[in-house]
């Protein structure tokens, strides 16, 4: 801890940087190129454990409580709306994807700043703010995923009704030899 405040100093002082640390990672994910979020990449990708999703619906009953979590998007000029589908388009659904690992970096950005917090606050309010950053963050990460994860099937079908192994004998191109 740096410096000593009193406790209606802290509490103003926490308020005013988890403002400042939500606003900030949110607008500086949104200056970020779509084309750097890549579904397939570490941070993104799905893990087995996951099941396609599965786990959030039959453990956490994500689909009961999703909608009402609000969607910052709209706070910044450019932001990519999430709470409702305005297409079904493939290109619209895959800039949806790219927008869930957007919003989903957005978040785990928001944790990542939580040990900021001990410079000046005591051990154990540095710690309820770590769990703060978690508490708050976390629905809206796994809400991402969810929904990442739902449309990534969505699209694996289409695109998999679209093959031409997959139409009618009369419909496939004959060959030239």
């Amino acid at each position: 801890m740096l410096w000593e405040l009193s406790a209606g100093w802290l509490i103003a002082l926490n308020i005013l940087a988890w403002a400042v640390v939500h606003m900030a990672t949110a607008w500086g994910i949104t200056q970020l190129a779509a084309g750097r979020f890549d579904p397939s990449g570490w941070l993104f990708h799905q893990r087995r454990w996951e099941r396609g999703g599965q786990v959030y619906e039959r453990l956490l009953r994500v689909q009961r409580w999703k909608s009402r979590l609000p969607d910052g998007a709209a706070l910044f000029r450019g932001g990519f709306r999430k709470k409702r589908f305005v297409s079904r388009d493939p290109d619209y659904l895959r800039r949806f994807v790219r927008e869930t690992c957007r919003g989903e970096l957005a978040h785990w950005s928001t944790v990542a700043a939580a040990p900021l917090f001990f410079l000046w606050n005591p051990p154990h309010v540095g710690a309820v703010m770590i769990l703060y950053a978690l508490l708050a963050s976390l629905p809206f990460i796994v809400v991402q995923r969810y929904n990442r994860f739902r449309i990534e099937r969505l699209l694996e079908r289409r695109e998999r009704a679209q093959r031409p192994d997959r139409l009618p004998p009369s419909t496939v191109p004959a060959l030239e030899s």
